[in-house]
């Protein structure tokens, strides 16, 4: 039977193949993979968004991303979605962005992946009280710090395309940093890395109009660049997979409590071992010594760096077919898909 499902993105950033952030990726995704599979897909996500299905849009925030351009943005949210219940037979919304609570429809079955650290969530969010609100994460690691009397089912990890990283590349020497431009995710901490090392590192992503976002990178990231710390902005889907297949390792630097980390999945499916912080998710993703190095201060990662180059691309790519299946992935969802369009109230499981 076909579904109509309402895909609902976090209304500041746009969706699409070139998407940065990792839930507006895994929302691409699952908009591509219900055309393909003769569903109806609708997606609601702001106007400079590209989509395989319909297109929602809801205007894109041209200047600073404050208190102000939040509002608007919520209120053109809501205003999308009871658009799109009223056209169209939509048997499941789901929603990606962490701010869901501020435009999640009153009724109807309705499942929100929780993209994000448990913890930046209000906890009452994670305690709905309708039958036909299901929440879920994407790691067992980030479903562990799952606060008391959350209901949470069970978590749906993450995956990447494999095939795009079928040919393992000669390496160019320089180390990759790809991600959003933030303090959280530890941009400065890398560049320090890589000066250490006296390697040379690309960062690559996008700066958001936040105003703290937008202060870190002038006070943190800018002093550090130079010819051989180089920033380059954000990278389309197919120079991200040129870049990652050219680098000698990828650096993730980040200092919050990844909950997964597709940019990792992806390295790995190119044959690009990782260097990474172990946090949240990573020590899920990273295998200590044989697809890359998670280390605890600068100077183990710059010492990273270096040992990267030992490491057999082959077993790297390996790791990635094995386990970060992006089919495996959309076969996930598309499965709880039919099962929570059918079915008028949750069968939860009770997590922390």
């Amino acid at each position: 039977m076909a579904l109509t499902v309402l895909n609902v993105a976090y209304p500041l950033a746009p969706v699409g193949p070139d998407a940065v952030g990792g839930a507006e990726q895994v929302l691409s995704a699952l908009d591509r993979a219900l055309v393909e599979a003769g569903h109806r897909s609708l997606v609601v996500a702001c106007e400079d968004s590209a989509v395989a299905g319909t297109l929602c849009p809801i205007p894109a925030e041209p200047g600073p991303l404050d208190d102000a351009a939040r509002q608007r943005a919520w209120a053109a949210q809501r205003q999308a979605i009871a658009d799109c219940r009223r056209r169209w037979p939509v048997g499941l919304v789901h929603l990606h962005g962490i701010d869901f609570d501020a435009y999640l429809p009153a009724d109807g079955p309705t499942l929100v992946t929780l993209h994000l650290p448990l913890g930046w969530y209000p906890a009452e969010a994670l305690r709905p009280s309708r039958p036909d609100l299901w929440l879920h994460g994407v790691s067992e690691a980030q479903c562990r710090d799952a606060p008391a009397g959350a209901r949470l089912l069970p978590p749906i990890p993450n995956g990447v395309s494999i095939g795009d990283g079928a040919r393992l590349h000669a390496r160019r020497g320089f180390a990759l940093m790809l991600g959003r431009i933030c303090p959280e995710k530890g941009v400065h901490l890398a560049l320090d890395a890589s000066r250490q090392a006296d390697v040379p590192l690309i960062v690559a992503g996008r700066l958001f109009p936040y105003d703290a976002h937008i202060r870190y990178f002038e006070q943190e990231v800018v002093p550090r660049l130079d010819a051989r710390q180089r920033f380059v902005g954000p990278l389309g889907l197919r120079r991200k997979r040129r870049f990652l297949a050219a680098a000698r390792c990828l650096v993730v630097p980040s200092l919050c409590p990844e909950t997964s980390s597709l940019v990792a999945m992806e390295a790995l499916s190119c044959g690009t071992p990782v260097v990474a912080f172990p946090n949240g998710a990573l020590p899920e993703i990273v295998d200590h010594g044989r697809t890359g190095f998670l280390v605890r201060d600068v100077a183990e990662m710059a010492g990273a760096m270096h040992a990267a180059a030992d490491l057999d691309p082959a077993e790297c790519r390996a790791e990635a077919v094995r386990r970060f299946s992006l089919d495996r992935m959309l076969q996930g969802y598309l499965a709880v898909y039919r099962r929570l369009a059918a079915q008028p109230g949750p069968t939860v499981r009770i997590s922390g």
